[in-house]
């Protein structure tokens, strides 16, 4: 547990990874998320220590010693390994400012490690850990991210390093260069997963999109084929109402009615022109006047039988044009309700097979 005289001088955000202690060859994430990394320096043992908390659990809990090298594999990765811990860690950060910080700041710490090591070899020790971190650029005012660094009582407390032996160095460097080579590898997957869920989430989004379009299409479809509906009704209520065979029969005989009162009276104009010529020579001249009037009121009389067998033609006619264009119009829009049905149930089948690409 770290005590008030273990600060933080610096902290920063990255995803944290360990090598494989089997193959020595991939990484092993610690989380899903990038977690707070932090330099801690101990004021009264004169130690660095580079710590990061997953949880109640310490995810790394490194001494900072002369021996050790930052190295930077890519522009946003970067490792070094602890002999102590017998691991090699890894960060991957959100961009190479953030990493060469880091790096910056590891050099730093290394550089006052070394300060006080020998330092404590000569017998002597700093008398103040502000001015030993001063001699050594490192600032002694606590470097914090915005998220803060995690909190004391979950800190754990490291021994003094020691230096490796020739062996342990030569199988560190060959754990960090096999590392690296597991990195390089996981970096790439890593990008690639990164590509394709951006491309899936893109994907995602336009299918919701036109989703969302095929549905405001299916509604403006059914609106459509009702209105249809109603107007077919509406015109087949219309056919059945006027009845057209009962009222064309009745035209008809209307018409025939006319025809035969019109030959009617021809005949019986025929019959005054005939008694009228024969009667020239008789001398009633009041009754042969009244005559003439009868014939001009019969010629009257036909004439407007005539045109009113005229008007009843053409009303026929009109009649008979006036259904021909609703049977059309019923044609019309029996075709179009079939189009528009078939439309919506191609609406139907798309949406079916969007949802079962999306779920």
């Amino acid at each position: 547990m770290s005590t008030a005289r273990e600060q933080p001088i610096f902290s920063t955000r990255a995803h944290v990874f360990q090598i494989d202690p089997a193959t020595k060859r991939n990484w092993i994430p610690a989380g899903k998320h990038a977690l707070t990394v932090s330099y801690f320096y101990d004021a009264t043992r004169n130690v660095y220590r580079i710590i990061s908390l997953g949880g109640a659990k310490a995810i790394i809990n490194s001494t900072v010693t002369p021996n050790m090298t930052f190295t930077k594999t890519s522009q946003k990765f970067g490792q070094w390994a602890d002999s102590r811990a017998n691991t090699v860690y890894g960060l991957g950060f959100a961009s190479e400012q953030h990493l060469t910080q880091f790096a910056e700041k590891f050099q730093e710490v290394k550089e006052a490690a070394r300060l006080a090591r020998e330092k404590s070899q000569d017998g002597g020790e700093l008398t103040s850990p502000a001015l030993g971190l001063a001699s050594h650029q490192v600032p002694p005012s606590p470097l914090v991210s915005a998220n803060g660094p995690p909190s004391d009582e979950k800190l754990f407390r490291s021994q003094s390093a020691d230096a490796p032996g020739p062996a342990e160095r030569e199988r560190l460097k060959k754990m960090l260069s096999e590392g690296s080579v597991g990195e390089v590898q996981w970096e790439a997957e890593f990008f690639a997963l990164q590509d394709s869920n951006n491309k899936l989430a893109g994907a995602l989004r336009e299918a919701n999109a036109a989703a969302a379009q095929w549905r405001q299409q299916l509604e403006a479809q059914r609106v459509e084929a009702e209105r249809l509906r109603q107007r077919v009704a509406e015109l087949e209520s219309q056919a059945t109402s006027e009845s057209p065979e009962v009222g064309e029969k009745e035209r008809r005989q209307s018409l025939e009615q006319l025809e035969a009162l019109v030959q009617t009276r021809d005949q019986e104009i025929q019959t005054l022109k005939s008694q009228t010529g024969g009667s020239r020579e008789t001398p009633d001249i009041g009754e042969r006047e009244e005559t003439q009037q009868k014939v001009q009121d019969l010629e009257s009389r036909n004439s407007e039988l005539e045109h009113q067998l005229r008007v009843s033609e053409h009303s026929l006619e009109e009649a008979r044009a006036e259904r021909e264009r609703a049977r059309a119009e019923v044609v019309r829009a029996t075709q179009l309700l079939d189009v528009k049905l078939f439309e919506l149930s191609e609406l139907r089948e798309g949406l079916a097979r969007l949802a079962e690409g999306t779920s």
